[in-house]
């Protein structure tokens, strides 16, 4: 789909909004009146922005939410307003199969294990009986899955790796009869 004349794509956005994390840093840790009046003006625009992008999805119907939901930015603004459309869990899901490619590529594997009281679970495995040096389960990784299912779904308390399962061990059918059976 193209864009629109004077639309931002997706690096002109990257760059503002990293743009603007430095100005609200700087405006953040200005003394006097002057700083504090800038803090409280972009708060009370945030918030005014937010309600009406609230006043949007209910307005929407089930198929245009879930796809302002799929954009990118959106979907980012709607988590920090609170108001997306979707239950964090699914935000969640989403987050680490949009991850799992490149875990993928690293010769691990990540899964969406759900949630427990308030706690992502996520599976991760590392390819090939490797261990968890290469790629599925390390630091790095996780670090990366927590990071990412965290600003899906603020909501949660945290994230946390659940066991990979053990292979099932190969029994022999013999083995498994009776002696007497067996002759």
């Amino acid at each position: 789909m193209a864009e629109a004349v004077g639309r931002l794509d997706g690096p002109a956005v990257e760059a503002r909004l990293a743009r603007l994390d430095t100005l609200l840093e700087g405006l953040e840790t200005a003394q006097g009146p002057a700083g504090r009046s800038a803090v409280e003006a972009v708060r009370l625009l945030i918030e005014v922005y937010g309600e009406a992008l609230a006043r949007v999805l209910d307005r929407a119907d089930a198929p245009l939410a879930a796809s302002l939901a799929d954009d990118e930015l959106l979907d980012h603004l709607l988590v920090l307003h609170d108001i997306h459309p979707e239950a964090p869990e699914r935000r969640a899901a989403r987050a680490v199969e949009r991850l799992r490619p490149a875990v993928r590529e690293r010769g691990g594997d990540v899964e969406w294990a759900g949630t427990e009281g308030e706690v992502g679970r996520v599976r991760l495995a590392s390819g090939g009986g490797c261990g968890s040096g290469c790629g599925g389960g390390t630091t790095e990784v996780t670090d990366a899955v927590r990071e990412a299912v965290l600003a899906a779904a603020p909501e949660l308390a945290g994230v946390e790796p659940v066991a990979e399962a053990p292979a099932p061990a190969f029994v022999p059918l013999d083995s498994l009869r009776r002696p007497q059976e067996a002759r």
